[in-house]
């Protein structure tokens, strides 16, 4: 059954290389052609480049490479069903900003600013420990004018699961001062926990949303941090929540400033995260990393594993269709443009 959605809002990506890819280098990142997901590539973005379905990998890299990579960007993101972008500028490569990705998409574009690249090119120009704890806050608050969110690839792993509070001044400048003396300009990403604390706490106090990486990873230690910012306006997104999502959409539950991200879901995952999550706290991304194809497997999967759930459970009277297309909406593209507050 086709449950009607609007033109989807992709709250998370890493946007688009412009460089040319081999197989080798391809695969690195789709993650091999002989996977779930390389034959949704095969099957979805050949006709888009003007080849058969299932065309061999060879004969799609070769076409890859005769249009370009910003033709094919432009194809295939304009083909996508994404009419929002929210992109994660912190990944190294020569990518498309997010107003080049908007103009080659047809659509909005809006930056995600990352905390770790953000704190390194402040270290990279800072003399000493009063100047890089200056112009990390200042960098914070200037990025916040015209970022759309936050995000932390490390805060989790290595600052949140050891507490929540920010940390004291003291703790800041010791930690500060460790990681400036062992760093050379441009190396040495920031993992120390207190530090990682201190700049999701800086990012807290902008309002914007904050993003932060599971990357499969239990969510269940992060109840103190969301304890902690419940009731300061500062919208939490949990990235990359399967297979754990049924525990983020407990703590979602829990905590109402706390929304779900389910990613480029299959119809399994789909089903377990509406069933254990407020529907107003669950917001689609493709979470592409790089690859302008998996902005269309991600997106297409989506709008049919939703079909597949929703109107299933539409034929079993489960569920009414215009409360399951409501719901699509809010899930779809409704609860992104709230959170982020787009237009």
């Amino acid at each position: 059954m086709t449950i009607d959605t609007p033109t989807l809002v992709d709250h998370y990506g890493q946007g688009v290389l412009l460089t040319e890819l081999g197989l080798g280098t391809f695969e690195a990142r789709l993650g091999s052609f002989d996977t779930w997901t390389g034959f949704a590539v095969r099957r979805w973005c050949p006709p888009l480049l003007d080849l058969d379905p299932h065309c061999p990998p060879a004969r799609y890299l070769a076409r890859r490479r005769e249009l370009g990579a910003l033709e094919v960007a432009r194809r295939l993101l304009r083909a996508s069903g994404v009419g929002t972008f929210l992109v994660d500028t912190g990944e190294p490569g020569d990518r498309l900003s997010p107003q080049e990705l908007g103009r080659a998409a047809g659509a909005a574009a809006y930056e995600v600013v990352r905390l770790e690249t953000l704190a390194q090119r402040v270290a990279d120009s800072a003399g000493s420990v009063d100047g890089l704890l200056a112009g990390l806050a200042e960098a914070v608050h200037r990025a916040a004018a015209s970022a759309v969110a936050f995000t932390s690839v490390r805060a989790v792993r290595h600052g949140l699961s050891h507490a929540a509070d920010p940390p004291g001044p003291g703790e800041v400048r010791g930690a500060a001062g460790r990681w400036l003396a062992r760093r050379d300009p441009g190396g040495a990403v920031v993992t120390d926990p207190v530090l990682l604390r201190h700049l999701v706490w800086i990012a807290v106090t902008t309002g914007r949303p904050l993003q932060l990486h599971l990357d499969g990873g239990d969510p269940s230690p992060l109840a103190d941090f969301a304890s902690a910012t419940g009731g300061l306006g500062t919208p939490v997104v949990l990235l990359g929540c399967s297979p754990h999502h049924r525990q983020a959409g407990h703590l979602a539950g829990r905590f109402p400033h706390v929304y779900v991200d389910l990613g480029a879901a299959t119809p399994g995952v789909l089903a377990d995260a509406l069933e254990a999550t407020p529907f107003g706290r669950l917001m689609f991304s493709c979470g592409a990393r790089g690859l302008a194809e998996l902005q269309v497997t991600g997106a297409r999967g989506f709008t049919e594993a939703l079909g597949r759930v929703l109107g299933g459970w539409v034929r079993d009277g489960a569920w009414s269709r215009a409360d399951a297309e409501r719901v699509a909406g809010m899930v779809a593209a409704g609860n992104a443009r709230r959170v982020y507050g787009l237009v």
